[in-house]
């Protein structure tokens, strides 16, 4: 006999992972992308060991949510990388590059330049990968009998590239407010001059977005318009999370820009669950459609209720270790 929902249990664990890894490892992306702007070569160097110590260890939460929803929900699998494999290649492929650029910048002296701009490069690709993959799950998907019948670049359209740009803004919103938290003087001040016009691109993006949407997708505007609902709170939050952030940049203050990045980021995540709960493949198939034996998922839980306590503990104490700022001269290398 079922005695849990373990589908609604599993969607649960993989969205919160999602959502770690986008916050988790949204900032150092971002940092990434704001990489070549940056006043110096020193600052760069700042910049990256503000990362240094913890991106390695973000990018847990995206093996454990692409590893949980290949076990929880195998149709996922089946019907939506057929229809991503190129923009989740791209993703891939700008993690790996800057990954690498992590470890050999550092000791490179002629060929730094080149370092400089994989790392940046990479990071610009895999965010505006991600905020593409986001765009295309929002479009839905073309099945037939549970297989993806589309072509291979259905996923890149005009919404899917502005969601993308989206992406590309948010992330980088994120880094300048993470400077803003762990560096000072001339790097600081650069991070609080950039951080009110990349607030006001998002809000205009996200403006655009939200106004294009209920176009792409019957369900999203009936989900949202058919009746005002309390779903409206939602984007209540997130222009609070956006006042916040001018505020707190407004009054010099160090934490809470970054705080309330997260906070606009989470509010956001909430909105697209709801415009698209309970379906995982839209337009038709809901995560019970999608789930794996009732069996196969229990066995799975049982081992990942061990894992996320660990991983989250090791994931505190590393930030507790390098909490504090960062300092020309300082750093994890």
């Amino acid at each position: 006999m079922e005695l849990f929902d373990l589908a609604l249990i599993w969607a649960f664990i993989i969205g919160f992972g999602v959502i770690m890894y986008v916050l988790m490892d949204g900032f150092d992306l971002g940092v990434g992308i704001l990489f070549p702007f940056a006043p110096s070569e020193t600052d760069r160097d700042t910049m990256m060991n503000t990362v240094a110590p913890v991106w390695d260890g973000n990018e847990t939460w995206l093996v454990l949510g692409g590893a949980g929803l290949l076990a929880a929900f195998p149709k996922v699998y089946s019907i939506i990388l057929p229809a991503l494999y190129i923009g989740v290649f791209l993703l891939l492929a700008g993690l790996i590059f800057r990954g690498v650029a992590f470890e050999f910048r550092f000791k490179a002296r002629t060929s730094r330049y080149l370092w400089n701009w994989s790392f940046a490069g990479g990071s610009t690709i895999a965010a505006f990968a991600q905020g593409a993959v986001v765009g295309a799950y929002i479009q839905g998907f073309n099945t037939v009998d549970g297989v993806y019948v589309g072509g291979a670049l259905d996923w890149l359209t005009p919404f899917t590239v502005l969601t993308g740009l989206g992406m590309l803004a948010g992330y980088s919103l994120l880094g300048s407010t993470w400077l803003i938290m762990k560096t000072e003087g001339r790097l600081q001040e650069w991070a609080y001059r950039i951080t009110t016009p990349l607030l006001i691109a998002v809000l205009v993006i996200f403006a655009i977005i939200s106004v294009w949407t209920p176009f792409v997708d019957d369900m999203v505007r009936e989900r949202w318009f058919d009746h005002i609902t309390v779903i409206w709170v939602l984007p209540a939050l997130t222009l609070l999370c956006a006042f916040q952030i001018w505020r707190s940049v407004r009054n010099r203050f160090e934490g809470m820009p970054f705080v309330a990045t997260m906070g606009l980021f989470i509010t956001t995540y909430l909105g697209l669950i709801v415009s698209r709960w309970p379906y995982v493949v839209p337009p038709e198939y809901t995560l019970w459609d999608a789930a794996s034996a009732y069996e196969s998922q229990l066995f799975l839980l049982l081992g990942l209720l061990f894992v996320i306590p660990i991983v989250l503990t090791y994931t505190a104490w590393t930030y507790w270790v390098f909490r504090g700022k960062v300092r020309a001269g300082e750093g994890y290398h």
